[in-house]
């Protein structure tokens, strides 16, 4: 049985998406590969009107959401460091939520700590840290760019594992 999952890493600025394919057999829960379908980023221009920026994340996400057929998304939870860029994420992680309705998609979130958690088996783990097990889980040789995809990756990883 296949699944697609999408990991989203939400931003206004760059908004970070990646997707993996699942393959078990049904027989033994056991046998799953995982393999990497693509990964990327959505950019909005700092210097476009808010509702433009929206608007960019808004159709860039039903493309994406059309192009790679996702099973399942999972989201980084928002985490709070700065009132200003927390605010804009919200906006961002708003338009995110509209589009997963609109395609009926179902969606799981973690927090930073739970995906750190799910792929190094601690949850204060470094950014590095992370990027390897990404790498590691998917066989690749290669760090995927930019962070925000790698991110995304893991969010992707993170449900595997816990769903």
């Amino acid at each position: 049985m296949e699944k697609r999952i999408l990991g989203l890493d939400p931003g206004l600025a760059t908004l970070g998406f990646g997707t993996i394919i699942c393959n078990s057999s049904q027989a033994q829960q056991q046998d799953t590969t995982v393999d990497m379908l693509d990964f990327g980023v959505i950019s909005t221009a700092a210097d476009a009107e808010m509702g433009q920026r929206l608007r960019t994340l808004y159709e860039d996400l039903h493309t994406l959401i059309e192009d790679l057929q996702p099973d399942l998304v999972a989201i980084e939870k928002l985490f709070f460091y700065r009132m200003g860029n927390t605010i804009l994420v919200a906006q961002a992680r708003g338009v995110i939520m509209l589009v997963l309705a609109q395609h009926n998609l179902p969606y799981l979130e973690f927090t930073p700590a739970q995906i750190k958690q799910a792929l190094t088996g601690y949850g204060n783990a470094e950014k590095c840290e992370v990027q390897q097990a990404v790498a590691r889980e998917l066989n690749l040789d290669y760090i995927p760019r930019p962070d925000d995809a790698a991110d995304a990756l893991a969010v992707a990883l993170t449900a595997l594992f816990q769903y």
